[in-house]
């Protein structure tokens, strides 16, 4: 199991970018509103900045990793509750630091919190568990907000939306297409 642990202010990075609301809207699909109802909530806390949310990469990837598990029917007190377990940004950071080649997943059942990166040890997560078990990989989460490389300059980033369109837009291409 990979653990999750607080790591000094001194080793996360200062120089983490900034995004702005704006920029976080389009990378995970969620809406400006729904990013300041989390602020005034305390689901995510971004740096205000006069009237700017600023979020670092550990709050774009909370952010994901909220998204996620919304659009796999998680209510929003039940991933409060798991998200208890990340006591800090400090402890998301860890995620966005490679780890090699192994994907990382979070598995959850509502109450519990587990990050695994080893399949067996997943397995047995699933074969212990007592109520139904979402993963979320937090691998593709990164890979797909773009986090993987701080040193380049942010590139504009297609959300799902943008590449899917809604459920009726893709039933109507699907329909044309058949």
């Amino acid at each position: 199991m990979r653990s999750i642990q607080s790591i000094p202010a001194e080793t996360v990075s200062t120089a983490s970018p900034q995004f702005s609301s704006l920029e976080v809207a389009r990378m995970t699909g969620v809406s400006l509103r729904q990013l300041q109802w989390w602020d005034e909530q305390g689901v995510v806390s971004p740096v205000q900045q006069g009237r700017r949310r600023l979020y670092s990469s550990s709050e774009v990837l909370l952010v994901g990793i909220i998204v996620s598990l919304r659009r796999k029917r998680l209510s929003l007190q039940k991933i409060r509750k798991v998200l208890a377990n990340f006591e800090s940004g400090d402890a998301l950071h860890l995620l966005l630091v490679p780890a090699g080649p192994e994907e990382v997943h979070l598995l959850t059942d509502g109450e519990r919190l587990v990050l695994e990166s080893s399949p067996v040890a997943i397995v047995e997560v699933l074969k212990e568990a007592t109520k139904p078990i979402l993963s979320v990989s937090v691998t593709d989460v990164i890979n797909g907000l773009g986090l993987t490389d701080f040193s380049s300059f942010r590139k504009p980033i297609q959300t799902e939306t943008e590449l899917g369109g809604t459920r009726v837009d893709r039933r109507r291409r699907v329909a044309q297409a058949s």
